[in-house]
């Protein structure tokens, strides 16, 4: 099975696989967070306080810290979309393409902001922000309207 077939294996797949890979990188965002932890000199005593071992983090290290918390943020509210997306789907068949585009495309434009963030480059941050709750944005419209109209 080539790839995309996994990603297109029914009406569904791209929002279960957009739920999936939008969870990973939320975890994928510790990993620069613990670089800057370390970096920091993390020391198992700051398991007591570890928000209070910010001030010791590098600039890029805190830049690190605030995408791994908007991280949690973009997930919460991703993930009833792409729940609503691929009830959608299931429920009435395929949603129009843009709708498993701006699936697929969400979790790889929340990678580059997280990197945009960390390398401090704040215009391509901006953009993959605002692409990114735009995808997310889109799959709440065409899951509540394909909803809708089956009624």
């Amino acid at each position: 099975m080539d790839l995309s077939a996994l990603f297109t294996a029914n009406a569904a797949a791209p929002y279960a696989w957009s739920l999936v890979l939008a969870g990973a990188v939320v975890v994928a965002s510790i990993i620069p967070l613990g670089a800057a932890r370390s970096q920091a000199d993390f020391t198992m005593a700051d398991m007591g306080a570890p928000r209070a071992m910010f001030d010791r983090l590098p600039a890029w290290g805190k830049r690190a810290s605030w995408a791994h918390q908007n991280s949690f943020e973009a997930f919460s509210l991703h993930a009833p979309a792409a729940l609503l997306a691929l009830v959608a789907a299931l429920q009435t068949g395929a949603l129009p393409g843009l709708a498993a585009a701006a699936a697929l495309l969400q979790p790889a434009l929340r990678l580059v902001y997280i990197g945009a963030y960390v390398g401090n480059v704040p215009p391509l941050r901006g953009l993959c922000w605002a692409s990114a709750l735009l995808c997310t944005g889109v799959l709440y419209l065409e899951g509540l309207r394909s909803l809708l109209s089956a009624v």
